[in-house]
């Protein structure tokens, strides 16, 4: 992959709050509901960039590091670190805030990940995002 390094400070790219639906059999909120609000954020990101519809090609190492419980505020902060020809790597940050069970404004990251997003054209080939 040919590639240019993209230094953007990151921004919150998605904010929402966990509910319970999105729980597992423990009470806490499901990792895969986690990792999907990741995948959207930085979809939204990625397609901002490369101006246009973008697939998800590669999750590269996801870490959680605490549990979410309901009713937190889940925001996700992404920033791209490398856009290649067609492809594109973005840095996706979740961090919540403990709105009712720790004191307010209590902010924590609790997940992290690369995730690699491609740009497509109208019938789902690669495209080259620079021309």
């Amino acid at each position: 992959m040919n590639t240019i390094k993209k230094s953007i400070k990151k921004k919150i790219v998605l904010r929402t709050l966990a509910m319970p639906s999105d729980t597992n059999a423990n009470g806490d909120i499901f990792g895969g509901w986690i990792m999907s609000q990741m995948d959207m954020g930085g979809a939204i990101l990625a397609k901002q960039i490369s101006k246009g519809k973008v697939v998800t090609l590669k999750v590269h190492e996801m870490i959680f590091f605490k549990r979410i419980s309901i009713g937190d505020l889940v925001s996700c902060y992404a920033h791209c670190i490398n856009i290649g020809n067609t492809s594109l790597k973005i840095k996706i940050e979740v961090w919540i805030k403990k709105i009712t069970s720790q004191p307010l404004g209590s902010k924590f990251k609790i997940a992290k990940a690369i995730f690699t997003y491609v740009a497509i054209d109208k019938n789902g080939n690669p495209r080259f995002i620079f021309k």
